[in-house]
């Protein structure tokens, strides 16, 4: 949208300044939160039919603890996580929230009201009881169970018409006032996983309570960490400093970087920490995108080079290639997670796009579990699956 702009022959008017476009949509789409309807549809039709890799993947699903429809959860009123040694709550809280998920994708995929009643006593349990996330690794904890807790509120509430009325509006409060602060702070200079973490959260807890100041906020947030963590040539000689923050020398960047100094398309600022916080980000960039992409906001577009780079530069070294002396010393941590099926479902399907080393990786990983943490049943929802939104 043009404001200002000029009118006649003065040649003093001022010039059209252009106002910064709206990304939040006019109307939220449910349900919406990294899984659509149309893709849920699609993965009962495969199931039905016994197709692999969803047959394997929802039988993978259903033998799990998560999905078990005596499954108690552990609510806590205060949920503290300290740095590597946080209490029970914070791991009872992380799989509670992924058991609802797994209970919501069970009964959209089965009809069995039982586990939609399932993923409501869960979500009702936590929402009856916390009320504050402290210590260390709150924006963390918050941002993992965040993630889980909407994704699960989209899929009952878009299509479960008994969990309605005061519930809802108490499981809403909860996100607004237990989650979505600490998923808001700001972490400039922690290690970027953190705020893509949060952001994957908030973008969810946003298109759930159809909040477009946060969904805005969100995608602001996506725009600049991303091409923060993951480099291309283009950037330049050095990575992008992380948004906001103080790191900004190529000394500074280095240590940053976990000693890393030189950079190749597709590197990542925690590369050399380890390839299971590369798997967190590439999870969460991709968890982030596709949220954006089923509200009408392509997210992938603007960043798929960059994206496609990190996973088959991931992929080649988690899949065994040797890494070269001048990439973290020559040694990786080889730990990555089922993390790449979004993102590859995406390039690969809707766009087009070759990632051999990636597709690969996904074969060899399917079906895809959960990461304990806020990755789930991904085979199931996104292999081969681009369904349009």
């Amino acid at each position: 949208m043009l404001l200002g702009t000029a009118c006649g022959t003065d040649a003093d008017a001022p010039a059209a300044v252009e106002q910064p476009r709206s990304v939040a949509p006019d109307t939220f789409r449910h349900p919406g939160v990294l899984v659509g309807g149309a893709q849920l549809a699609a993965v009962r039709r495969r199931v039905a039919a016994g197709e692999e890799p969803w047959a394997s993947a929802y039988r993978a699903m259903g033998d799990s603890p998560y999905a078990d429809l005596d499954y108690t959860p552990h609510p806590a009123r205060i949920v503290a996580c300290a740095s590597n040694a946080g209490t029970q709550a914070c791991v009872s809280e992380r799989e509670d929230a992924i058991a609802a998920y797994t209970h919501a994708l069970m009964w959209s995929i089965s009809g069995r009201a039982a586990h939609a009643e399932k993923a409501v006593e869960i979500m009702d349990a936590w929402s009856k009881t916390v009320k504050e996330h402290t210590r260390d690794d709150a924006d963390l904890q918050t941002a993992w169970s965040g993630s889980s807790w909407a994704r699960a509120a989209e899929i009952v509430h878009a299509g479960y018409p008994a969990w309605g009325g005061p519930e809802v509006q108490r499981f809403k409060w909860m996100l607004r006032k237990a989650y979505l602060p600490a998923v808001s702070a700001e972490v400039a200079d922690y290690n970027g996983n953190w705020e893509l973490a949060m952001t994957d959260a908030a973008i969810g807890m946003a298109v759930f309570l159809e909040d477009r100041t946060v969904f805005e906020e969100s995608v602001r947030r996506f725009r600049a960490r991303v091409p923060a963590y993951f480099y291309l040539s283009s950037d330049g000689a050095l990575p992008k400093p992380p948004p906001g923050g103080t790191i900004d020398t190529a000394d500074e960047l280095a240590t940053y970087w976990f000693g890393q100094r030189t950079y190749a398309d597709g590197i990542g600022q925690e590369t050399c920490r380890n390839f299971m916080h590369i798997g967190y980000s590439l999870a969460a960039t991709a968890h982030i995108a596709e949220t954006a992409w089923h509200q009408g906001l392509d997210l992938y577009r603007e960043e798929a080079e960059r994206i496609r780079a990190a996973l088959e530069f991931h992929a080649r070294y988690q899949l065994g290639e040797t890494a070269p002396k001048w990439l973290c010393g020559g040694k990786v941590e080889r730990t990555m997670g089922p993390d790449v099926e979004v993102a590859l479902n995406h390039l690969e399907g809707r766009m087009g796009m070759k990632l051999p080393q990636t597709a690969k990786l996904a074969a060899s990983q399917r079906p895809g579990g959960t990461d304990d943490l806020f990755v789930a049943w991904e085979t199931l929802t996104h292999a081969s699956n681009p369904t349009p939104a």
